[in-house]
């Protein structure tokens, strides 16, 4: 039997409920963390916290729990599931509407899957991707920020996955590329990576951030800045980032080939580097416990 981490114990998934008057059911008042596990080992789980409580600060989610107890409540989570490689996702509400504040207390909820990957030749050949109707309000509150509210997102998902694409890309109220529905984006044009800022405002992912520094590791030239959909046209190479697919390439924008349709050699070279931090990181942090 499946279990989960709800609140202060490890429970069976069919006798786990919440309140029917839970802010993040009613409201959508809640953050969550999507991460992955290999070999045991939860990939920079510490940036997922990081981001996790910058949020809770930034949209007023009440966030009593230390770092340490929800990191061992994770790691409770994938040894009761008897799991090594795993896709996890860290719930967290203002929990139950209450009207004395003072009793509010939040919803923590950690569950923990088997980890499946994406379709091996998406990385071979490349995605198709579509680009989003809806527009992206950087004046709206929770943009920028991973809440439970994310049905605009599933829907814009949805139609790219109708369509036969893998994601679809979101623009801007003043027309600046910002992100896919579940990821970041980035770009290469005569061998330079451009990406849009997190001022945009653009989610900080944790694999945006890795791609980042491997940028700088591999000697990449990186700039983050305003992007449009010229530049996307113009771009020689396309990819997407989660720490669920990693680093996935994009060889066709509707019906608009990126550079010349296969995947890049920027591209190659960060897959390989993603795939082998990931693979170190994790050893790193199983060798030390």
């Amino acid at each position: 039997m499946e279990q989960v981490f709800l609140n202060d114990k490890l429970i069976d998934v069919d006798k786990a409920c919440l309140s029917v008057t839970d802010s993040g059911f009613l409201y959508g008042a809640g953050l969550f963390e999507t991460m992955r596990s290999h070999n045991g080992v939860v990939f920079a789980l510490a940036d997922h916290l990081d981001r996790l409580s910058f949020s809770a600060r930034s949209l007023s989610i009440n966030n009593p729990y230390e770092k340490g107890y929800i990191t061992d409540a994770v790691y409770k989570v994938l040894r009761a599931n008897k799991l090594t490689d795993a896709r996890l996702r860290l719930t967290l509400t203002n929990g139950p509407m209450v009207e004395a504040e003072q009793d509010r207390k939040p919803t923590l909820l950690i569950t923990a899957t088997k980890f499946r990957s994406y379709p091996p030749e998406y990385y071979k050949n490349g995605v198709l991707v579509i680009l989003c109707p809806f527009r992206q309000n950087p004046d709206e509150p929770t943009c920028g920020h991973k809440t439970t509210n994310y049905y605009s997102r599933m829907i814009a998902l949805n139609m790219a996955h109708q369509r036969r694409a893998a994601e679809a890309l979101w623009f801007t109220t003043g027309n600046h590329l910002a992100e896919g529905c579940i990821s970041n984006v980035f770009l290469v044009k005569d061998s330079v990576l451009c990406t849009p800022p997190v001022e945009t405002p653009v989610l900080a992912g944790v694999a945006r951030k890795t791609v980042c520094q491997l940028a700088l590791e591999n000697s990449i030239e990186l700039t983050e800045k305003d992007l449009t959909i010229d530049d996307v046209l113009g771009a020689d190479e396309i990819f997407l980032t989660n720490v669920i697919m990693q680093v996935m390439p994009i060889t066709r924008v509707e019906k608009h080939a990126v550079g010349d349709g296969k995947v890049g050699p920027t591209v190659k070279k960060l897959q390989r580097s993603f795939a082998e931090l990931v693979e170190n990181e994790c050893e790193k942090h199983r060798s030390s416990d």
